[in-house]
């Protein structure tokens, strides 16, 4: 192919100059300097064809860079906009009237430790009448006279024990008939003792994850309900986790179970926002809590584990802003990562940072 080429090159040269020097016996042209000069000169032509015809593929590539590159510097303009609006302006701002906006009593579930309690406070602190709903009577007792004589509201509560299936909802629903409902937190979920295998589970826990952590949110919000679409007007705040962002192995049943209340919560606020009814999904990262006390670096508060009380306050204020957000502006930081992430890497951490947590506990446990 080149030596075609090259022939060709040579012949158009010796045209342009008469008789080829070369072929008269001349030194002036000699062949190595003839085929070079052609060879070079066809490669140019060659060339400036090839860009010619790639210039229609390069504009339109500059075009689809341009294009994604505006694209994430307005994703990132309203994600900077969005933190900046549900956790500083609030802060800066007045703090919304919670019983003119939704009603003058609060229901909250697993509400005498963690986030429960936490939550259930700052909402007292606001003016906000609270019933806890759990299973220890005695707790139960404490934190509702602390509340009450610390916010000086009106508290109740309601004994019941989530894991029993259907057997708590009959009572429930009838203790809070003659209630103005205007906020339900559904806060009670249960945790693995550790980050495990699934096959290493029993089979109580799994039964439990289901019916504490799915179950108890479905009939919680079918007991309220009625009531708020009645009076136009309620909120009702569904407590998922930041496991729920992708698939978190040794986690599995946990983070499967906050997916759906994640997914549940945002399809229900469509079906309900034309009824003044205001349903948010908070899905928060580790806070540290008993839940977590398996691990000694995610059970005490640090930067980017903060206490219940810390959570809490950033939580409520973003009540009736944002249908979907982690409630704590350095968790919406690690939310949004995370989501960019591809998901094997979320995997892999996961496995690896849940792997040395197992080996902690079981290690404890031994001793």
């Amino acid at each position: 192919m080149w030596g075609t080429v090259v022939f060709v090159l040579e012949a158009d040269v010796g045209l342009t100059h008469g008789a080829s020097p070369w072929l008269k016996g001349s030194q002036s042209w000699p062949p190595r300097l003839v085929i070079t000069m052609a060879a070079v000169d066809r490669f140019y032509l060659l060339y400036r064809e090839i860009s010619r015809s790639c210039n229609f593929y390069i504009e339109a590539l500059a075009i689809v860079g341009a294009w994604y590159t505006v694209r994430k510097c307005v994703s990132l303009a309203i994600d900077t906009y969005s933190m900046i609006r549900l956790h500083l302006i609030p802060k800066l701002g007045g703090e919304i009237d919670l019983v003119k906006r939704y009603g003058k009593w609060a229901v909250v579930t697993g509400g005498t430790d963690g986030i429960g309690k936490a939550y259930a406070q700052e909402l007292a602190k606001r003016g906000v009448n609270i019933i806890l709903i759990s299973r220890s009577k005695e707790k139960l007792e404490a934190v509702s006279r602390s509340i009450s004589e610390t916010y000086k509201v009106e508290t109740d509560f309601i004994v019941a024990d989530f894991s029993k299936g259907r057997e708590p909802y009959p009572a429930i629903k009838e203790a809070l008939k003659d209630r103005e409902i205007g906020i339900l937190v559904n806060n009670v979920g249960i945790f693995y003792p550790y980050p495990d295998y699934f096959t290493n589970l029993s089979e109580d826990i799994l039964w439990d994850m289901i019916n504490v952590n799915i179950v108890s949110a479905n009939m919680m919000m079918h007991i309220v309900l009625p009531g708020m679409a009645e009076k136009k007007k309620g909120a009702i705040v569904n407590i998922s986790s930041a496991s729920c962002c992708q698939p978190t192995p040794m986690l599995t049943i946990y983070g499967a179970s906050k997916t759906y209340l994640d997914y549940f919560s945002r399809a229900l606020h469509y079906e309900y926002a034309s009824k003044g009814i205001f349903v948010q999904s908070l899905t928060p990262f580790v806070i540290a809590t008993k839940m977590v006390a398996c691990s000694s670096v995610t059970s005490k508060r640090s930067f980017f584990f903060p206490s219940a009380e810390e959570y809490a306050s950033h939580a409520v204020s973003t009540l009736g802003l944002s249908t979907r957000t982690t409630g704590y502006w350095k968790h919406a930081i690690k939310f949004t990562l995370g989501e960019q992430l591809p998901e094997w890497i979320w995997a892999w951490f996961a496995m690896y940072f849940f792997r040395i947590i197992r080996k902690e506990a079981l290690t404890c446990k031994v001793k």
